[in-house]
């Protein structure tokens, strides 16, 4: 027979005692641990992007750029206050991205949202709202849903970034207009990344690069070049080029050429060709043929091939302008007189085939997810065979062009005439190219130009040129009232904002970015809409499934408990 034996008061205490023990060694080690924890995850810091698309992962090119800052970075964005879910989708999407922006500045760069309609007073709300559209911030009209009823509300999707005693805008509603709302919205969330470190960049960075803008042959100067070369200018450094004064472009990263009008001589020649041997970066901006609207009187003019003598050049790096003028149903509008009311005339907007309203772009990053960009008297391009030189087509007209060769007869009655669709036949008409590869030089095999000092080189570096044939891409508008330059892109007529200036300011971004930031615009986030139809007819089977299942694995965890505990007890 087994005695039985009772616990005393002394070892319920010995018992108990050890338990307290035990008890706060195991909070004293958790505390420990947490603490630990803390300082190593504030000295190393990481996370883990299990995304499919990476969208919360940013690139090493923008963790480079916050790891060197200087001086800190203030971000004011203005996308606070209650919005329908795909603009809060893109309110998310952006204090997400900047909280990773202050992680990896090591505190440097920091982050506020703003209400811009949060004053109650009107006269005040309307005096911010002309502040923020001074900064360069642009207000959109938003159809929200309050209750039983529509309200519109003023809103303006974008930030202010200021540093180093600089500030700038960026815009964070980006994206092609024509495109559905949600993929407006999702290409703006994937330009995120790009558009607020661009804006970083461009008040913490110097200036990367040196421009050389070439004059003396007729070319685009202030004021209808203004604000393309006040935006070149905020981020790098621009500089005025004569050829004739100049014994080499050597010191220039890059240099643009806009709207020639003027033949160019060979001496000119061969320094453009043999900078690019050096591995320069050209941008040309060119005519096939000289049309301008101011020009054309009631009885028409007559529009003949804008020869510069640079086709030679062009032919030798793989690329032919053509003398011609690409019409497209898609385009813009002039102002027309369709009558008079007394003596007075009547005007109205009538398209105008020779504005094409470019839509078409390839998915390279500088012209990825571009909005609508307004052409003027635009000729098409070729390509012609130049080895080891690869050809890749920036931007197109659309299904419903045609080409007409010079010399081209213009008249302002063209928008009366009734224009049959059928002779509208020739689809994506290029009339942008982006050349790659070593060039050869146009002087292989050839005497170089008398006088010229420049050592010959038959072979370039690998080097980049990009060719649109349209001069005007660059040209703002002037106001005729008081002679100031407008936005680049900005048409006075319709009021629109077209993305002529993004356009090239991403080409010169592509062409010298040595920090690799427009690669930043090739990122893609796939969009995964629910099936609308689909839901409609499931909504209350999955409403019950989402709201049955946690309750059902609650309640089969409870039981599973009791009955645990019952049967470790009851032994």
């Amino acid at each position: 027979m087994v005695e039985q034996t009772h616990p005393t008061p002394e070892n319920q205490a010995t018992v108990a005692e050890s338990r307290r023990r035990q008890d706060w060694t195991f909070f004293l080690v958790a505390v420990g641990l947490l603490l630990v924890l803390n300082f190593v995850a504030s000295r190393y810091f990481f996370r883990i992007d299990l995304t499919e698309d990476q969208r919360y992962t940013i690139s090493d090119k923008t963790k480079n750029l916050l790891g060197n800052l200087k001086e800190p970075v203030q971000v004011t964005v203005y996308l606070e206050g209650e919005f329908p879910a795909g603009f809060r989708r893109l309110q998310n999407s952006t204090r997400e991205m900047l909280e990773e922006f202050r992680l990896y500045s090591d505190g440097k760069l920091d982050y506020n949202f703003v209400d811009p309609s949060a004053n109650t007073n009107e006269e005040a709300r309307n005096q911010f709202y002309m502040q923020l559209v001074q900064l360069g911030l642009q207000p959109t009209n938003l159809f929200a849903q309050e209750g039983d009823k529509k309200v519109e509300k003023i809103v303006f999707p974008g930030a202010i970034v200021a540093g180093a005693g600089k500030q700038t805008a960026a815009t964070l509603l980006k994206g092609n207009q024509a495109a559905p709302p949600d993929e407006r919205l999702n290409q703006s969330i994937e330009g995120l990344e790009y558009e607020l470190a661009s804006a970083v960049r461009k008040v913490a960075a110097a200036s990367s690069g040196r421009i050389g803008v070439l004059q003396g042959h007729g070319e685009l100067w202030v004021p209808k070049a203004a604000d393309f070369l006040g935006t070149l200018s905020e981020y790098y450094t621009v500089n005025r080029v004569e050829l004739s004064q100049v014994p080499d472009l050597h010191s220039f990263n890059l240099v643009v050429m806009m709207k020639p009008t003027q033949p160019y001589t060979e001496q000119d020649k061969y320094k453009l060709d043999q900078f690019v041997m050096r591995g320069g970066k050209i941008l040309f901006l060119l005519d096939g043929v000289r049309a301008e609207l101011d020009s054309i009187r009631n009885e028409g003019m007559l529009a003949l091939p804008n020869d510069v003598n640079l086709q030679d050049l062009l032919f030798k790096y793989g690329a032919r302008v053509n003398p011609d003028l690409v019409q497209d149903l898609n385009a813009s509008f002039i102002p027309m007189v369709t009558g008079y009311m007394g003596n007075q005339p009547q005007t109205q907007l009538v398209p105008w085939r020779y504005y094409p309203l470019i839509n078409s772009f390839s998915k390279l990053p500088m012209t990825r997810n571009l909005d609508a960009v307004q052409a003027k008297f635009v000729s098409s391009i070729d390509t012609v065979k130049a080895v080891g030189i690869k050809k890749t087509p920036l931007l197109w007209s659309s299904q419903y062009s045609r080409k007409r060769p010079a010399p081209v007869s213009l008249s302002l009655n063209d928008p009366r005439i009734d224009r049959d669709p059928k002779l509208f036949g020739e689809q994506a008409v290029p009339m942008g190219y982006l050349l790659e590869g070593s060039f050869k030089s146009l002087w292989t095999n050839r005497q170089p130009p008398a006088g010229s000092s420049i050592p010959f080189m038959g072979t370039s570096k690998p080097t980049k040129l990009v060719i649109f044939s349209d001069g005007d891409l660059g040209a703002n508008e002037v106001d005729p009232k008081t002679g100031r330059p407008m936005e680049l892109g900005y048409d006075r007529f319709t009021r629109l904002r077209y993305a002529n200036k993004e356009l090239l300011k991403n080409t010169v971004d592509f062409l010298l970015d040595e920090k690799g930031l427009i690669e930043l615009r090739g990122k893609e986030i796939k969009l995964r809409p629910l099936d609308k139809a689909k839901l409609r007819d499931e909504r209350t089977q999955w409403q019950v499934l989402n709201l049955g299942i946690p309750l059902v694995l609650l309640l089969l965890f409870g039981v599973f408990k009791f009955w645990f505990r019952k049967r470790k007890y009851a032994r």
